[in-house]
């Protein structure tokens, strides 16, 4: 945030929060990877892991919670949201700890919002096709994203690289205004999170940040691609009607 003066800002208040499911064998690597700064902590969150992901995380002094049933994707992150907003965060980074997106990447991220640049800010993956591929995206997870993420931009008026990141930094005020809690517990809970913002005139922009594919990354199976895909026509048709006054969609209302 800009304290009036040019090229002065202080640094606000970050906690980068994990959303953990298994991710026992990357967890470190992706701890280890960002670049400390005294202004920031950690918080995760295992959604009911079989391995030893919460053990770990206590190890490497990440304070955690462990959820007595698995809620899912959206349900982790809810609760992630919580907690980060009870320490006190102006900023939250939401970062999977499965070493799928570049740790070093988090200081630019909230760099755009301290900035007052932007109020969310998403990690693209897809710099270029062939990096993409060449770091391991599947060719049929490629083609939906390009898909999907060009309909979006349509349908709300954006211009990202990339709707389907793992990795996001949002601004106190968003998840303060954006009634989150709303949303559904499993994967599409991104895109309507967005489509939240886009209503709620927040600014939204990416940066470019190196992904890679391998055995432990956590990814979803083409079945449950497709039932993300579906669900994904499904809120930006929604946010249509919503916007042409054709039909009410509650998730774009916000905060009461």
């Amino acid at each position: 945030m800009t304290d009036g003066k040019i090229g002065k800002i202080y640094l606000m208040k970050t906690v980068i929060v994990f959303p953990a499911y298994n991710a026992e064998k990357t967890l470190e690597k992706t701890f280890r990877d960002i670049p400390r700064s005294p202004d920031q902590s950690f918080f995760l969150v295992d959604d009911l892991s079989t391995d030893g992901t919460y053990a770990l995380a206590l190890r490497l002094g990440i304070p955690a919670v462990k959820h007595e049933k698995n809620t899912g994707y959206g349900g982790n992150q809810k609760t992630c949201y919580r907690r980060a907003l009870e320490l006190g965060a102006e900023i939250v980074v939401m970062l999977h700890p499965d070493y799928q997106y570049d740790p070093r990447v988090v200081p630019y991220m909230r760099g755009f919002i301290e900035h007052g640049i932007c109020d969310v800010v998403l990690g693209n993956r897809i710099r270029t096709r062939k990096e993409a591929l060449a770091g391991g995206m599947p060719l049929y997870k490629y083609l939906a994203n390009r898909f999907l993420t060009l309909l979006s931009n349509l349908v709300m008026g954006e211009n990202l690289g990339e709707w389907h990141s793992g990795m996001r930094a949002y601004s106190r005020k968003v998840l303060e205004t954006v009634d989150w809690e709303k949303n559904s517990d499993d994967f599409v809970f991104d895109t309507q999170f967005l489509a939240q913002c886009v209503t709620a005139g927040f600014r939204i922009g990416d940066i470019p940040v190196p992904a890679k594919y391998f055995e432990e990354a956590s990814s979803i199976n083409f079945s449950r691609s497709m039932t993300y895909g579906l669900s994904t026509l499904y809120v930006l048709a929604r946010q249509v009607l919503h916007r042409w006054g054709l039909l009410d969609y509650a998730l774009l209302k916000g905060r009461k």
